[in-house]
């Protein structure tokens, strides 16, 4: 089996674009994957097709040693964006495998060690920042069968986060744990925007309202930070999404004080990488809680993942919250147990999805579908305003 071509398709999915591919072969089994990194997905998509040359010809069942060729063919790293290229491609060749042997790819890892996972949902306080609109969000979240929900309630704030700004996240906080109890996992994202010392101030006044954990506190420019805030926070940290060598997360591992790792996919260079990772994290005593911000055919390979990992804590779940046309973008999703809020997991072979590329192309690139956190009513999550230049 030889590898003939890869085709890439941006979609514009409202407040983001995602990236898919698909791996052609000569005996008409093709793969699926998924290259979404937010506000790069023409350059990612650029990044794939300058590589595809070194892959055509070769077995893609092989798929470490395509990854490998991926990535030191070049003699360079090209970083995050590379290795988001990588990833779209070794998960495709990983469904490619899957498919040629008819198991799902888990199978291929081990098999499963569990029959479906916690998720949390993400995305889903699409309205105004208010006590009273976020605890609306979060009933119709409930309602979904949710028992675990992240959020960032701290508006715009950045680097020192003021009293009265502090105390307004307080309020958002309460409100959602007045109403839903101690049932409700709350998890914080604070999305690395805090000092060090602010982002312990923050975390000491909100730790009496029982939160699950707290989420990139502090900068993304080094580890040493979270492990920092780690062994002093009274709550539980999670970190590691931007993370794109396996070598940042031991040196998280080695500074102490986390225990939850949130390796992302596509990020890492694929399915490979996070399995390291997770690996890794077994050996330090840690669980992994992959980040998942994309689209649906990336939410497969992390319930793939799920299927099979030990040390598998809990799954992001944005796609409930997408556009209702997303449901018809992949041919499977996850279902979402109502009574104890898990996510189903794939069985068909390869990765478990379908791309639908009929709907895929009738949802184009949209150059102002990104999220910037720094714009007042990002929460909102409708994309960027159109200007001249974006909109050529």
């Amino acid at each position: 089996m030889k590898i003939t071509s890869i085709d890439t398709i941006a979609v514009g999915a409202g407040w983001k674009n995602w990236l898919f591919v698909i791996v052609h072969t000569d005996d008409g089994l093709h793969g699926v994957g998924e290259g979404t990194l937010n506000g790069f997905i023409r350059t990612t998509e650029t990044a794939v097709h300058e590589l595809e040359h070194l892959v055509i010809g070769q077995d893609p069942r092989n798929v470490k040693a395509i990854a490998k060729s991926l990535m030191e063919s070049v003699s360079l790293d090209g970083g995050h964006i590379h290795r988001t290229a990588v990833a779209a491609v070794e998960v495709a060749c990983w469904d490619i495998l899957g498919k040629s042997l008819g198991v799902p790819i888990y199978q291929l890892l081990g098999g499963r060690v569990r029959d479906s996972i916690l998720g949390y949902g993400n995305g889903w306080y699409r309205r105004e920042r208010s006590p009273k609109d976020f605890v609306e969000a979060a009933e119709e979240a409930v309602a979904k069968g949710f028992k675990a929900l992240k959020l960032d309630p701290f508006g715009l704030a950045r680097d020192f986060v003021e009293s009265d700004e502090l105390e307004f996240a307080y309020e958002i906080i309460a409100a959602l744990r007045s109403r839903f109890g101690s049932e409700l996992r709350i998890l914080i994202d604070v999305h690395a925007r805090f000092t060090e010392t602010d982002a312990l101030r923050a975390a000491h006044k909100l730790a009496p309202l029982d939160i699950y954990w707290w989420e990139e506190p502090t900068t993304r420019e080094r580890e040493a930070p979270a492990n920092s805030v780690a062994l002093r926070c009274p709550i539980r940290v999670a970190t590691g999404e931007m993370y794109d060598t396996i070598g940042q997360f031991f040196t998280l591992a080695a500074g102490g004080g986390i225990n939850i790792f949130q390796p992302e996919p596509m990020s890492l260079g694929g399915i490979s990488n996070t399995l390291s990772v997770a690996d890794l994290a077994l050996a330090h005593g840690s669980w992994v809680a992959p980040h998942q911000s994309g689209g649906p055919v990336a939410t497969a390979v992390c319930l793939q993942l799920a299927a099979c990992v030990p040390n598998f804590l809990i799954q992001e779940h944005f796609d409930p919250f997408n556009e209702p046309w997303t449901r018809n973008l992949v041919t499977w999703a996850p279902k979402l147990d109502p009574t104890n809020g898990h996510l189903s997991l794939p069985e068909s072979p390869g990765l478990g999805v379908e791309l639908n590329v009929d709907v895929a192309r009738e949802h184009p690139y949209n150059p102002s579908a990104y999220l910037n956190i720094h714009r007042e009513g990002w929460e909102k999550r409708l994309g960027q305003e159109s200007s001249p230049e974006t909109a050529r």
